[in-house]
């Protein structure tokens, strides 16, 4: 194939997924992937080329583990249970994205952040750039409706808390 749109021999990400991710508003460019800017955690997306002009979609979403984000002790067993469920509930991730999809997520615990992996291809990277998304947004959303009552948290979880509470107008924490 040739022209500026198109993967070169060497792999070249194709400029139409570059413009896709700008135009979505809501991702930065890092290096070789792309970071989200509208969640508290660290959500990254690598883009590449992959077969029958498919773009492969890679997401990973970090987040901290429960005692990572408490001023109190958070004792081992509710820390392993708080963390079974939130894996239990980011791999059931069915109808977040645009596309209906079978996603295989992986989730990593490593000292105190947890990763969630999504992959997929899709066809249309605008669509893709947008489930990319949907996807940081569904692990942000999972991680807050699983935190604990009755802890003290500390950034960004107290954030987030304190913006959802003033959205629902329970004004702030």
């Amino acid at each position: 194939m040739t022209g500026t749109d198109d993967a070169d021999a060497t792999g070249e990400l194709p400029d139409r997924v570059r413009r896709a991710f700008a135009d979505h508003g809501s991702f930065e460019r890092d290096g070789d992937a792309w970071i989200s800017t509208t969640t508290a955690f660290d959500g990254r997306v690598r883009a590449e080329s992959a077969e029958e002009g498919r773009i492969g979609f890679a997401v990973v979403v970090r987040v901290p583990t429960l005692s990572a984000v408490t001023a109190d002790e958070v004792a081992d067993v509710v820390e392993d249970g708080w963390a079974d469920t939130f894996e239990r509930r980011a791999v059931d991730v069915g109808g977040v994205t645009r596309k209906d999809r079978e996603f295989d997520p992986a989730v990593e615990r490593a000292g105190d952040e947890i990763a969630v992996t999504y992959e997929f291809a899709d066809i249309n990277e605008r669509r893709g750039v947008d489930d990319a998304g949907a996807l940081i947004d569904f692990v942000e959303g999972t991680y807050v409706q699983g935190v604990i009552p009755g802890y003290e948290y500390t950034a960004p979880v107290s954030d987030l808390l304190s913006a959802a509470r003033q959205q629902g107008g329970g004004g702030p924490v």
